[in-house]
């Protein structure tokens, strides 16, 4: 590990990551679709001189409004809106390589780079949820196979559309997918043009990432399983003849803070309180592909939701989420002898496959700074449980902390996002004619 500090970044989801997030918040039910909202919590995460404002995307009709309010504004245009609001936040948008065109979305983020200054990146994700597809005319999203074939043209082709800006050049992109030829009317932003996020944990999405990733947006529960995830993308980089320190490892965080670890728990039970058990067994069942509403929660974890799996080829959830939920519950019931039940399984994993802490910010400052120098990451995409508050008393409290034990900055030196993750601008090559 040759990083001398974390990257930390806020993944704004939508009024926070858990279910209640609304009810927690007490913000009035049209925030999400509040420009002000989005810039504020810009401004809170600049002061705390955070790397960068995370946003995630689904092209798809929110299947069930009544859990909270679904995010309802275009990722760009949030990013748009934050970028005017703050002068060194990073910005990072997710945009599927399923369901949109590369010269179009290459020319709207490089517009947003130029606009933030150099502050601007794309999270490429192919899509796996049903529901997109039905927006988009079709019956069901692609295969992962398919899928990851139009991805990894669709990169190429973004990238070469915005290296040609930078050199000043036309391209002639001709694949299975698409045929691209001329360039795009923007010239090179002050970083060149965006960096590239991947948030895909299967083996596909580790390939994706290690070849063309500048950071890599990972789902690890366990130390262990995150030093092992951190090698694995690591060395394909470098297979690919990039330096290990080129792209960036940075698991998601679930924070749930107190000012003590007795207020954090009181916090999180607040919150389970007014979900109810329901909303966590359809996302844990989600990430298994079961009905776990068919079993009694005070019973053994059923045996056959583990041994019964649907083959990774023809699973159209989240593998990344998969592998980590499986491997955590299957420790947890050789730990516990077989006496691990599923409403132990929920209120560990009904988060998905994110890492939780529940804690003070020392607490929460010792496990960033453990999986830092445990070569498990670079850094973070932070996911409070509520906005705004989850994300104040990271800033307020755990950050001071990370400064005081030299793992965070005190002010940002840099201006782009680029240079921001230690990597050398993007400048024009010869070109002979």
């Amino acid at each position: 590990m040759s990083r001398d500090h974390v990257i930390l970044n806020v993944n704004v989801l939508d009024l926070g990551i858990s279910g209640a997030a609304w009810e927690l918040s007490g913000l009035p039910k049209d925030t999400v679709v509040s420009g002000d909202y989005y810039a504020e919590l810009g401004r809170i995460a600049e002061r705390g001189t955070l790397d960068a404002y995370f946003l995630a995307d689904n092209p798809a009709i929110r299947e069930d409004p009544r859990v909270k309010p679904g995010r309802a504004l275009e990722p760009t245009t949030i990013l748009a809106t934050v970028a005017a609001a703050t002068t060194h936040l990073g910005l990072i948008g997710t945009l599927s390589t399923t369901f949109n065109d590369p010269v179009e979305l290459a020319e709207r983020l490089l517009s947003l780079d130029h606009l933030s200054g150099g502050r601007a990146a794309w999270n490429a994700v192919t899509t796996y949820n049903p529901a997109a597809g039905g927006n988009f005319g079709l019956t069901s999203v692609p295969s992962r196979a398919d899928r990851y074939s139009r991805a990894h043209e669709f990169v190429d082709a973004v990238v070469a559309l915005w290296e040609a800006a930078v050199d000043g050049i036309d391209i002639d992109h001709r694949g299975a997918h698409f045929t691209i030829a001329g360039r795009l009317p923007l010239g090179p932003s002050p970083q060149g043009h965006p960096l590239i996020v991947q948030a895909g944990g299967s083996p596909q999405g580790r390939e994706l990432a290690g070849r063309t990733a500048n950071a890599v947006f990972s789902a690890e529960l366990s130390l262990q399983a995150g030093i092992e995830h951190y090698e694995q993308v690591k060395q394909v980089a470098v297979a690919h003849g990039r330096d290990r320190d080129e792209v960036a490892i940075l698991p998601g965080l679930i924070t749930i803070i107190g000012s003590t670890h007795a207020e954090a728990v009181a916090r999180y039970e607040r919150a389970r309180e007014l979900l109810g058990p329901v909303h966590e067994l359809n996302r844990l069942g989600a990430v298994l592909a079961h009905d776990l509403k068919q079993y009694h929660l005070d019973e053994p974890f059923p045996a056959d939701v583990l041994a019964d799996l649907p083959d990774p080829e023809g699973f159209t959830a989240s593998l990344g989420f998969r592998e980590s939920v499986v491997r955590g519950v299957g420790d947890r019931i050789t730990a516990t002898r077989g006496r691990y039940t599923l409403r132990d399984a929920i209120a560990e994993f009904g988060d998905g496959g994110h890492r939780r802490i529940i804690g003070s910010p020392e607490e929460v400052a010792d496990t960033i700074e453990q999986w830092f120098r445990a070569g498990a990451a670079d850094g973070f995409n932070l996911m409070p449980d509520a906005f705004p508050s989850g994300l104040e008393i990271f800033v307020d409290e755990v950050v001071p902390i990370l400064r005081r034990r030299g793992l965070f900055r005190h002010e940002y030196a840099e201006s782009t996002l680029r240079a921001r993750f230690g990597l050398a601008p993007r400048q024009a090559r010869v070109v002979v004619a």
